[in-house]
Parts: structure tokens; C-alpha cells; sequence
């Protein structure tokens, strides 16, 4: 956060500060090349201390079944998915750049939009090279700590985007019916503080989830019918009863998709009420256009992940669940770059501008 107000704020362009950024930079670093591999670690023993107290009765893997088989037709499937995520990725890195990049972008919404294409690279990270190196390899196995990280990855990022899509829906709001107070409204201090309630409530959820379904015993099958661990499906295996931990993991997903949807709902409620009103034309398409690439991205998402999560333990299958999981892992982050440039007229304006920048680079 320190290194992005410093690039943020014209202020902060200073020698102190640039090389107060380095030393954040030198910082991250540091904590990167020990914790990761700690945490591991501790996970791991963990794990195999869960089996010991368990007298072996538990598994310390899984198999995952994966989305494909070798015929030629999911052979062919395999390829197009892998097309789709590298350009799901390029597409979501470029708009991180173009927002870091061009001044006219430095604003709020466009802010939490860099933060949804992070979440969506993040996302798509999490399942994919795991998926594909099994369909390589043919090596299914995943041990209880990869299983758990992913887990724990899952919800918070699909829990944070849900209230990153609240917030915003909140800043259009603002922007739409209060445009002269608008930066009073969603001012940086504001937006920053959105942001970190954002990872730190998906954050909750995940290790929720995670630590609840890791601790149950999983003894016999050790098949998961899925692509990644998700904990709808894991704790289809164990062997205790899970009943409890199904009805606190409804009520969790009524909390972290209802409540945000309610807000959205309202918010742009209120916009469709302040456009209908507006007297200009243009304004009014300008608005429209703005939101409705807004609304298109939320009813991709909500529509999948309440699919996902809150339908009834009778009406769940595991093709469907392959299915709508795939697309909001998959998918979702692939559309959410292609409808925010193809409808926004200031990112392809950005867009322009940047490949310009690199043409005239490239004559020099």
C-alpha cells in the first residue's frame, strides 16, 4: 500500500520517498523468501500430525478426478481452456498496467477495477496449472495441504470480489446521483479502506472453511470428483458428520453473497431511478454505459457462485458442479477485462494511448 500511494500521490515524488518505496520494495521481498516456505511447512505438519492423532485412519491425499479425459474431443476442450486462461491473464495484466499506468485512470473506480483483475489473475492461478499438470502428468494427487490451500484461496478471493463488487456498485452510486459530491463520497482514504475489507473479510472466509474442512476425518474414498478442492465437495468424503458444518457454511454464503447482492441491488436501484431522470442524453447513455458493464460482470459472478454454493444438498450434482465451477474460475475472469475495455470508452482511450506510446518507442 505504501509503495502505491508514493506512485499515486504527485506529492510523495520525491528522493525520501522513492527511496522510502524501495526499501518497502526490499521489505516484501524479504518477508517473501522465508514465510511462504514457513507456512508450508507448518501446514504439512500439521496435516500429518491430524493423521497421526487420527491412528492412521485418515488419508494424507487426495485424488482429484479432474474435467478432462484423453479422448480427442476433451483433448481439444483442454487446449481451448488453456488458450482461455492465458488470455484471461494477459487480459487482466494489461488493464493492471493500463490503470498503473495512465494518469487519466487514477481514480477510484478504476482503482478497485485493478483489484478485481488482481483477484481474477489470482483466481485463475489457484486451479488451473494444478488442473492442467494433471492432465499432462496423469499424476492426480494432492496432498491435505495443497487441498487446504486451495481451499483457503477459493473463498478468499471469490469472497472478496463479492465485496469488491459492492463497493463498486457503491462508487457508481455515488457518482451517478451525487456527481458533485462524488469525491467527497468515495474519497482515496475511503476506497483504501473498501479495498482492505475486501481481502480481509474473503480472507475469513477461506481460512474458515479451510481449517473446518480439514479437520474432519476422511477415511476410505479419497476420490474427489472435481478439477480442485472445493469444500462443498471435499467434505462429501469424510466420515463423520458434516451436518453442522454444511448449515455454518450456508449461513456463511448467505452473509457473503446475499448482503453484498442486496447492496449492489439497491445501488443500482438508485442509479436507474437518477438516469431516468436526467435530462441529457449523452450523460444518459454515458451512465448506462458505464453501469451495465457493471451489472453484467456481477450477474456472471453471483449468478455462478450462488449456483455453486446455496443450492439445496438434494439438487447438487457433481457434472453441474464441474461445470458452473469451471466458469467461475475459468470464465468469469476472462469476461470481466473484455467487458470493462469493449464498454468503457476511457480504458480504450488508454488502451490507444499506450500502443501509440510503444509505436512511437519502436521508430526511435
Amino acid at each position: 500500500m505504501l509503495i502505491h500511494l508514493i506512485r499515486l500521490d504527485t506529492r510523495l515524488h520525491t528522493p525520501m520517498y522513492f527511496l522510502l518505496s524501495q526499501l518497502s520494495i526490499i521489505d516484501l521481498m524479504y518477508i517473501s523468501t522465508t514465510v511462504p516456505k514457513m507456512a508450508v511447512n507448518f501446514l504439512s505438519q500439521m496435516s500429518l500430525l491430524c493423521e497421526i492423532m487420527e491412528n492412521g485412519s485418515s488419508t494424507s491425499y487426495f485424488i482429484l478426478l479432474g474435467l478432462f479425459n484423453h479422448t480427442t474431443a476433451h483433448q481439444v476442450l483442454f487446449m481451448m481452456l488453456l488458450a482461455i486462461v492465458l488470455t484471461s491473464l494477459f487480459g487482466n495484466a494489461l488493464m493492471i498496467l493500463l490503470i498503473h499506468r495512465d494518469r487519466r485512470l487514477h481514480t477510484p473506480m478504476y482503482f478497485l477495477l485493478s483489484q478485481l483483475s488482481l483477484m481474477d489473475m489470482m483466481l485463475v492461478s489457484t486451479t488451473v496449472p494444478k488442473m492442467a499438470a494433471d492432465y499432462l502428468t496423469g499424476n492426480k494427487a494432492i496432498s491435505r495441504a495443497g487441498c487446504g490451500a486451495q481451499i483457503f484461496f477459493l473463498p478468499t478471493l471469490g469472497g472478496g470480489e463479492c465485496f469488491l463488487l459492492a463497493a463498486m456498485a457503491y462508487d457508481r452510486c455515488a457518482a451517478v446521483c451525487h456527481p458533485l459530491r462524488h469525491p467527497m463520497l468515495m474519497s482515496w482514504q475511503l476506497c483504501l479502506r473498501m479495498t482492505m475489507s475486501c481481502w480481509l473479510l474473503g480472507a475469513a472466509d477461506g481460512l474458515l472453511q479451510a481449517a473446518a474442512s480439514l479437520s474432519f476425518p476422511y477415511c476410505g474414498a479419497h476420490e474427489i470428483d472435481h478439477f480442485f478442492c472445493e469444500a462443498p465437495v471435499l467434505v462429501r468424503l469424510a466420515c463423520a458428520d458434516t451436518s453442522v458444518f454444511e448449515n455454518a457454511m450456508y449461513i456463511c454464503c448467505v452473509l457473503m453473497l446475499l448482503v453484498p447482492l442486496s447492496l449492489i441491488l439497491s445501488s443500482y436501484g438508485l442509479i436507474l431511478a437518477a438516469v431516468l431522470h436526467m435530462r441529457s442524453t449523452e450523460a444518459r447513455k454515458k451512465a448506462f454505459a458505464t453501469c451495465s458493464s457493471h451489472v453484467a460482470v456481477v450477474g456472471l459472478f453471483y449468478g455462478a457462485a450462488i449456483f455453486t454454493y446455496m443450492r439445496p444438498k438434494s439438487h447438487r450434482s457433481t457434472n453441474h458442479d464441474k461445470v458452473v465451477s469451471a466458469f467461475y474460475t475459468v470464465f468469469t475472469p476472462l469476461l470481466n477485462p473484455l467487458i470493462y475495455s469493449v464498454r468503457n470508452s476511457e480504458v480504450k482511450g488508454a488502451l490507444t494511448r499506450c500502443m501509440g506510446r510503444c509505436v512511437d518507442l519502436s521508430h526511435e
